[in-house]
Protein backbone atom coordinates (compact mmCIF):
# COMPACT_ATOMS: atom_id res chain seq x y z
CA UNK A 1 0.00 0.00 0.00
CA UNK A 2 1.18 3.57 -0.85
CA UNK A 3 0.12 6.07 1.21
CA UNK A 4 0.88 9.97 0.54
CA UNK A 5 -0.48 13.04 2.46
CA UNK A 6 -0.34 16.54 0.60
CA UNK A 7 -1.06 20.17 2.07
CA UNK A 8 -2.22 22.97 0.15
CA UNK A 9 -3.31 26.16 2.16
CA UNK A 10 -6.45 27.27 1.57
CA UNK A 11 -8.01 23.16 0.70
CA UNK A 12 -10.80 24.39 3.21
CA UNK A 13 -12.43 26.38 0.62
CA UNK A 14 -15.53 24.42 -0.82
CA UNK A 15 -14.72 25.48 -3.97
CA UNK A 16 -11.60 23.86 -4.10
CA UNK A 17 -12.61 20.88 -2.97
CA UNK A 18 -15.36 20.53 -5.62
CA UNK A 19 -12.36 21.60 -8.46
CA UNK A 20 -9.94 19.05 -7.05
CA UNK A 21 -12.68 16.19 -6.68
CA UNK A 22 -13.17 16.60 -10.22
CA UNK A 23 -9.41 17.24 -10.95
CA UNK A 24 -8.34 13.73 -8.84
CA UNK A 25 -11.56 11.69 -10.98
CA UNK A 26 -8.89 11.06 -13.93
CA UNK A 27 -6.59 9.04 -11.48
CA UNK A 28 -7.70 5.47 -11.50
CA UNK A 29 -6.66 3.36 -8.90
CA UNK A 30 -5.73 6.19 -6.71
CA UNK A 31 -7.90 6.85 -3.14
CA UNK A 32 -8.14 9.60 -1.24
CA UNK A 33 -9.78 11.52 1.78
CA UNK A 34 -9.73 15.43 2.07
CA UNK A 35 -9.30 16.69 5.38
CA UNK A 36 -11.23 20.20 5.33
CA UNK A 37 -9.81 21.19 8.90
CA UNK A 38 -6.17 21.04 7.98
CA UNK A 39 -6.06 21.91 4.55
CA UNK A 40 -4.48 18.08 3.85
CA UNK A 41 -5.24 15.00 1.34
CA UNK A 42 -4.51 11.50 2.21
CA UNK A 43 -3.99 9.60 -0.83
CA UNK A 44 -3.57 5.31 -0.60
CA UNK A 45 -2.83 3.29 -3.86
CA UNK A 46 -2.15 -0.01 -4.50
CA UNK A 47 0.87 0.43 -6.75
CA UNK A 48 2.16 3.20 -8.37
CA UNK A 49 -0.66 4.74 -10.67
CA UNK A 50 0.55 8.60 -10.65
CA UNK A 51 3.83 10.49 -10.01
CA UNK A 52 4.65 13.37 -7.58
CA UNK A 53 4.45 15.22 -10.90
CA UNK A 54 0.44 14.68 -12.16
CA UNK A 55 -0.68 15.02 -8.35
CA UNK A 56 1.13 18.52 -8.35
CA UNK A 57 -0.49 19.29 -11.66
CA UNK A 58 -3.86 18.70 -10.14
CA UNK A 59 -3.30 21.10 -7.08
CA UNK A 60 -1.99 24.09 -9.33
CA UNK A 61 -4.44 23.96 -11.67
CA UNK A 62 -6.93 24.83 -9.44
CA UNK A 63 -4.70 27.40 -7.71
CA UNK A 64 -3.56 25.49 -4.99
CA UNK A 65 0.00 25.46 -4.25
CA UNK A 66 0.56 21.39 -2.95
CA UNK A 67 3.21 20.40 -0.28
CA UNK A 68 4.17 16.41 0.46
CA UNK A 69 4.34 15.75 3.77
CA UNK A 70 6.93 13.46 5.63
CA UNK A 71 8.50 11.27 3.52
CA UNK A 72 7.63 10.94 -0.02
CA UNK A 73 7.45 6.86 -1.04
CA UNK A 74 9.94 6.46 -3.11
CA UNK A 75 7.51 4.74 -6.00
CA UNK A 76 6.12 7.88 -6.85
CA UNK A 77 9.47 10.15 -6.87
CA UNK A 78 10.59 9.57 -10.10
CA UNK A 79 9.06 12.75 -12.61
CA UNK A 80 8.25 14.73 -9.24
CA UNK A 81 9.72 17.92 -10.99
CA UNK A 82 10.02 20.29 -8.53
CA UNK A 83 7.71 19.19 -5.85
CA UNK A 84 7.98 20.32 -2.17
CA UNK A 85 8.52 18.41 0.51
CA UNK A 86 7.80 19.61 3.60
CA UNK A 87 8.47 17.57 7.15
CA UNK A 88 5.79 18.01 9.86
CA UNK A 89 6.47 16.65 13.54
Amino acid sequence: MIELEVYAVGLRDSDYIQKLNHELEAFAGVRYQVDPNHDIVYFEMGEPAVTLNQISAAFRRIGLHPRFVGQVPPELEVGSGGAQTMRIE
